[in-house]
């Protein structure tokens, strides 16, 4: 029994960091949930793969029901942009990467053949925003439409698709957007748009881990994702992926400290109660 508890360490010893513990990872859904999934699933599992730490896609219906995972701490790793409220900091989360996109902006659109050529005239009218976590698309846009004293009708379409589907059935007179899936919707979809307002510039969302993941399993992750950029086929599915939510062929992933989201921390200092 002796020799058969020694084996049984020994094996366990020579596993690589993250082979017993399996991580749950949730991205929030900018795009419909087949869409997400197509687009994240092949990148998880090259994570998986080359960093030794198993991760598992976790999707809600709605962005919405993702961060409320990691809220509730059901999973480990994140892409978001969600947890930069001064409460949510206590949780202890940390950025290691982001992706090397443009800044995002928030954005208040039409369809390019709309009526409404200025917010003003959205006064009483139902607008569409992809759920009330959403900060670019819906804080941001929103906060905008408080300052401005617009009474508007909030309708949530689940994600940032949902709401443009909204807009472009005649459900809604506009749409609170991120400007990178407004960009992305119009290539994928052959839509146009009217832009009415447009916030400051906002860095894409973070690669984020949670306190409780071992610092060696932090760093494999860490790794494997900036590694995707240098590692031809890593670039490879990042470019195929991308196309699927209308990113450029670069886009890949960069290491962060998360020092380029102090304008999330700015908006924060000022925003209107409801919205912190």
């Amino acid at each position: 029994m002796k020799a058969l508890f020694s084996l049984l360490a020994t094996l366990a010893m020579a596993l690589p960091a993250g082979a017993q513990t399996e991580y749950r990872f949730s991205p929030v859904n900018q795009a419909n949930l087949t869409t997400a999934a197509s687009y994240w699933n092949p990148i998880v599992s090259y994570v998986s793969e080359k960093s030794g730490v198993k991760l598992s896609l976790k999707l809600g219906r709605t962005s919405a029901d993702t961060t409320a995972f990691v809220l509730a701490q059901e999973v480990e790793f994140a892409f978001t942009n969600h947890l930069f409220s001064p409460e949510r900091e206590q949780l202890g989360w940390k950025v290691f990467g982001r992706r090397n996109t443009p800044p995002l902006h928030g954005q208040i659109v039409v369809a390019a053949d709309s009526p409404i050529t200025e917010l003003g005239q959205l006064q009483g009218k139902e607008v569409g925003f992809p759920g009330p976590e959403a900060f670019i698309a819906y804080k941001t846009t929103y906060a905008q439409m408080l300052q401005r004293k617009l009474d508007v009708r909030t309708v949530f379409g689940g994600n940032m698709d949902g709401a443009f589907a909204q807009l472009f059935s005649g459900k809604v007179a506009a749409v609170g957007a991120n400007s990178q899936l407004v960009e992305g919707y119009a290539r994928r979809e052959g839509r146009q748009f009217r832009v009415l307002w447009t916030s400051e510039p906002y860095y894409d969302l973070a690669l984020m881990v949670s306190p409780k993941v071992p610092e060696r399993d932090a760093q494999a992750v860490a790794r494997a994702f900036i590694g995707m950029a240098a590692d031809p086929r890593g670039r490879e599915i990042l470019a195929t992926t991308g196309k699927l939510i209308g990113l450029p062929p670069d886009a890949v992933f960069v290491a962060s400290d998360g020092r380029e989201y102090a304008a999330y921390r700015r908006f924060y200092q000022s925003a209107p109660p409801q919205l912190r």
